[in-house]
């Protein structure tokens, strides 16, 4: 996982929103900032913070760049989780 801890990029609702918009597909910077009515400095934050954490990728294409979830980090944390659900009290 990444050198950011995961818990605490999580813990920022904004951060939770940008990943909640991504899950429905790859977005550019622009687009995100929109929709959230996020100054283009605010956006960039939360994104190098969820970069860091490798919750999101990063694709360039022409001039735009685009981000979407990584889902293998996701799926590693389930993993991860799943161990505290055994079932037993």
């Amino acid at each position: 996982m990444g050198e950011t801890s995961i818990f605490k990029v999580l813990s920022d609702p904004q951060r939770r929103e940008i990943l909640l918009m991504l899950r429905d597909g790859r977005m550019n910077a622009g687009e995100i900032a929109q929709r959230l009515g996020l100054s283009p400095a605010a956006l960039s934050y939360h994104l190098k913070l969820l970069k860091g954490a490798d919750l999101v990728l990063e694709y360039r294409e022409k001039n735009y760049v685009y981000y979407e979830v990584n889902t293998s980090v996701f799926q590693e944390l389930v993993l991860w989780a799943s161990q505290f659900g055994g079932g037993k009290v």
